[in-house]
């Protein structure tokens, strides 16, 4: 009852018209996205147009609302079947795409405890101990580290065991791996523009996280956060996005336990995280919408200009 109480008030003197930078920010991300992805279609031979390829980026994002990953199949074919780029050959950059994105994010993380050193300390205090307990009874972030670190090389091993693999085979498969993401990103220098592209990748995930800064001053009570905090919440939203199509509740989740962390209360951090999350999804339901109308009319008006 107290919890939602603490939503009701928050939601209730939230500052709403902050949603239309927020709004703008994300869109322009987007945008953003899919002149990084032209790039890669243009190392293949290819120029298609910018309009046709944001319009594939924002429905495929419509289409991820519900199903995890269609949308990416959805947005090849789109592209495939109006600008004449054979969709196989899309694939490849799809995948390149989120190896790149994946080592970002990594960075990301890296970022986020560098500039807040114990931070994953207090999230273990925060998400995982009772505060009940005793100082003695709560578990460390290093034992809990090496629980993790123990269950994965247990894991390990009963693959090998499955398997009847020996060390020599984990190792040959530990460097194809390495091999593997190594010929993905190494595949940047045969871009024409890689300079652009980093530019890019970083304009991108510069926008993400000015959203989240923006969307701070939403509540009165998330006003202070700064900078950290809003690595922290790309860090945890990005996560929350990943689990769960569009991000459906895991968002949400993700960055209440996040905003818990910095002594926010639960009801408030609840309605932080379901802001954000509405925010992210209303840019993708009314692009990816307006995406769907616009892109048979783009190309008929087109086509009848090329025409004449």
């Amino acid at each position: 009852m107290k919890e939602r109480s603490q939503i009701r008030f928050a939601l209730q003197n939230a500052r709403y018209y902050l949603a239309i930078p927020v709004f703008m920010i994300l869109l322009l991300s987007h945008y953003t996205r899919a002149l990084r992805w032209r790039l890669l279609i243009e190392s293949l031979g290819y120029k298609p147009g910018r309009a046709n390829t944001f319009f594939a980026v924002m429905i495929g994002y419509l289409v991820n609302q519900a199903v995890i990953r269609l949308g990416e199949v959805l947005k090849c074919t789109i592209l495939a079947r109006y600008e004449k780029v054979p969709a196989e050959k899309l694939v490849g950059t799809i995948i390149l795409e989120r190896l790149v994105d994946a080592l970002t994010l990594l960075t990301i993380f890296a970022i986020t405890i560098i500039i807040q050193p114990g931070l994953y300390q207090k999230f273990v205090d925060t998400v995982i101990n009772d505060p009940n307990k005793s100082d003695s009874e709560k578990i460390s972030g290093t034992v809990l580290l090496l629980i993790m670190v123990g269950i994965a090389a247990l894991a390990i091993a009963l693959w090998m065991i499955i398997k009847k693999k020996n060390f020599r085979d984990l190792l040959t498969l530990f460097k194809l791996i390495v091999f593997r993401v190594w010929e993905g990103v190494s595949a940047i220098r045969h871009l024409k523009r890689k300079t652009l592209f980093i530019f890019y990748t970083i304009l991108l995930w510069g926008l993400y996280l000015l959203a989240g800064y923006i969307g701070f001053f939403a509540l009165r009570e998330t006003s202070d956060y700064g900078i950290k905090e809003a690595f922290t919440v790309l860090s945890a939203g990005s996560i929350g996005m990943t689990i769960t199509p569009g991000g459906i509740g895991g968002y949400a989740f993700f960055l209440e336990k996040t905003m818990m962390i910095y002594g926010l209360n639960r009801g408030v951090a609840s309605a932080f995280g379901w802001l954000l999350w509405l925010s992210n999804t209303a840019v993708i339901v009314v692009g990816g919408l307006l995406s769907f109308a616009a892109l048979p009319w783009y190309n008929k008006k087109k086509l009848q200009q090329s025409a004449l």
